[in-house]
């Protein structure tokens, strides 16, 4: 696991994100070991189902501009890519994420469910993108894909929270996560309550429960590093 203080965070005012179709060929060249992987992990989560997903093929960030083309692949060869150490195959990992902020100064992250490929994990609102996610144009949208995931997950109505300016981006070597910070009118635990509510009328939500985290001192080991890295420069410049 990446140390979260080496990890890259920075500011960019806007996405120029773009679906442009290309072969992945370590999809291609490693077809019959990923098959065999996806068939083994599906034996142990049979929920996991081998849908579309855009991954990142270009990137480029300057001028506080993030600039990146996507390309559709397989989930199952996403997954072996991660579960391989994420070797140099021409991708990046590159997804959205809702950071939401309570009205007392806290941010509140997701337990990801036991039949969930990320089982007992920790962060925030965010998925893979998928073909879903394109727009007018061949736009990749985040924000649509952050609100979508937000929306699936927590129940929370977007339009009922206040946007941030801007994206802050945290970066592990072939990861990037694009963050984007929401504000809601609730105090921590009545939204905290409001989340579990939503949870309780989904037949099988994603989500097990819902953490408060108001400083570090929350901070606990099944937070993936991306939060981390993005919570404590938060807190940092608070």
């Amino acid at each position: 696991m990446s140390d979260i203080a080496a990890l890259a965070v920075l500011h960019v005012e806007r996405l120029d994100l773009n679906f442009k179709a290309k072969a992945w060929d370590f999809a291609s060249h490693r077809r019959a070991e990923i098959d065999a992987l996806f068939a083994e992990l599906k034996q142990a989560q049979p929920a996991l189902f081998n849908g579309r997903v855009l991954l990142m093929h270009r990137l480029a960030i300057e001028e506080g501009v993030m600039r990146g083309d996507f390309l559709e692949a397989d989930y199952a060869s996403f997954v072996a890519w991660q579960r391989w150490g994420r070797p140099e195959a021409g991708i990046f990992d590159c997804f959205g994420a809702a950071a939401v902020r309570s009205a007392d100064g806290a941010f509140l992250l997701g337990v990801m469910g036991s039949h969930t490929y990320n089982a007992g994990q920790i962060y925030f609102p965010c998925g893979t993108p998928d073909p879903k996610d394109v727009g007018a144009g061949s736009k990749v949208d985040f924000d649509f894909s952050i609100k979508r995931e937000l929306r699936e997950e927590t129940g929370l109505d977007p339009a009922s929270l206040n946007e941030e300016p801007g994206w802050t981006l945290v970066r592990d070597g072939e990861m990037v996560a694009a963050i984007k910070t929401m504000h809601s009118p609730l105090a921590a635990e009545p939204l905290r309550a409001l989340i579990l509510e939503n949870m309780a009328r989904e037949q099988q939500p994603e989500l097990a429960d819902i953490r408060i985290i108001r400083g570090p001192a929350d901070f606990d080991p099944m937070m993936r590093g991306f939060a981390k890295a993005f919570l404590s420069h938060r807190f940092a410049v608070a």
